[in-house]
């Protein structure tokens, strides 16, 4: 069973604009930035810059298509670390810090764990077979 589903076009339909607008919306409706104002603010930043590069990605939602999905998916993995070191460096309160650290949760495992290959795998027949000799 492969962990691996989210192809280029789930992560275009399902996951660029929807995450870029939750990015935008969700410290507002969850009161971010208590402990430190750059948490609110830091979460609406890089909602606007997803929602440009989700436009400016080649992939079947992308409205200009000029950066390729491969290079898409290693500046989503950098933004998810991103998310992980934040929270310790701004010395973020814990509703701050939590919030940053379930989105990187979330962004490392989408890009990596459960991100599907671009092309499927070429077989050449015969290798899954052993041979008497």
């Amino acid at each position: 069973m492969s962990f691996r589903f989210i192809t280029k076009s789930v992560h275009a339909y399902l996951i660029d604009y929807p995450a870029a607008i939750v990015l935008i919306a969700a410290p507002f409706v969850l009161n971010l930035g208590q402990s430190e104002p750059l948490a609110m603010w830091l979460s609406v930043v890089v909602g606007v810059a997803a929602l440009l590069l989700a436009a400016a990605t080649d992939h079947p939602t992308g409205l200009v298509r000029i950066i390729p999905y491969w290079l898409h998916l290693r500046l989503d993995r950098a933004l998810g670390v991103v998310f992980v070191i934040v929270p310790f460096a701004l010395k973020f309160g814990w509703l701050d810090a939590s919030y940053y650290w379930i989105l990187a949760a979330a962004v490392l495992l989408t890009t990596s764990i459960f991100d599907a290959p671009e092309e499927p795998v070429v077989r050449r027949p015969g290798l899954h077979t052993r041979t008497a000799g």
